[in-house]
């Protein structure tokens, strides 16, 4: 069995903070972790994890997140929600006819509150998108890495579904922001609990993964092809490091549906 896409992890000076943050937006619960938080996903919603770090912030990011809608004013309603959590608008140089609107968590990362048109996001969950900079090569690569479809592979863009439906992975495609030093974002797997963590290793790497120094309670830390780094957590990893649940205070459950491919936008 293939490791699973667990979170996309995230360095924070306040991780608690911005795990609050996106909680009381996605309307999701805060497990409080050592050196960190984690907000779990579910088969067809990704997790995302904060870890604690004084890394200096990047420009752009190695990916940001896209937030779908069902209509204008369900669009307002989520920009509104971010901005009283802690958000602020962020100009990365888009155009005014362009119907997203750029935010930034209260951390700095960017991320996008989709258009209700967006026909390539339907189906996809209220975190429809992880938006990253890389290769088409890197996108057929994750795309045999966690067993996910392409679902998307046109104009060296890529993107990839996991076969439950939810949260699409894409890949922009060149130009390539240079990579001055070790990605702020990164991809938590985890291997299924009765996987064998060196066999899925030794597959990553097979498939074009590279071993990388470092890595901690038994996780291995690797980079993919476009030189990404990403970690592969042992069987149970994430249930010994939680301490205790923290239930948020606001919930929404509606449901949200999204529209139209959108292009990877680089941040400046």
């Amino acid at each position: 069995m293939t490791c699973q896409l667990f979170a996309i992890c995230f360095d924070a000076r306040q991780p608690l903070g911005l795990a609050r943050f996106w909680a009381g937006l996605l309307g999701r619960e805060v497990v409080e972790e050592a050196g960190g938080a984690l907000l779990p996903g579910d088969d067809t919603q990704v997790g995302l994890r904060f870890v604690t770090s004084r890394a200096e912030k990047l420009r752009p990011e190695y990916l940001h997140l896209h937030l779908t809608s069902t209509s204008l004013a369900d669009q307002q309603h989520t920009v509104t929600k971010a901005l009283e959590l802690g958000a602020s608008h962020l100009d990365v140089g888009q155009l005014p006819e362009e119907g997203h609107v750029v935010l930034a968590d209260p951390e700095g990362y960017a991320f996008d509150v989709i258009e209700p048109d967006n026909n390539f996001l339907a189906g996809c969950g209220f975190l429809g998108e992880v938006a990253c900079d890389g290769t088409r090569e890197v996108g057929h690569f994750w795309s045999e890495a966690l067993g996910w479809p392409l679902v998307w592979d046109q104009d060296e863009e890529t993107a990839i579904q996991s076969p439950h439906g939810g949260t699409k992975v894409a890949w922009g495609g060149p130009p390539l922001h240079p990579k001055e030093a070790r990605n702020r974002q990164r991809f938590d797997l985890a291997v299924p609990v009765h996987g064998d963590l060196q066999a899925e290793v030794d597959r990553l790497v097979a498939l074009g993964a590279t071993r990388l120094e470092g890595g901690e309670g038994g996780a291995v830390a690797l980079a993919d092809p476009d030189g990404n780094e990403f970690r592969v957590l042992p069987p149970r990893w994430h249930r010994v490091q939680i301490r205790r649940r923290r239930p948020v205070q606001w919930q929404d459950s509606r449901s949200y549906r999204g529209g139209r491919r959108l292009a990877v936008t680089p941040l400046a």
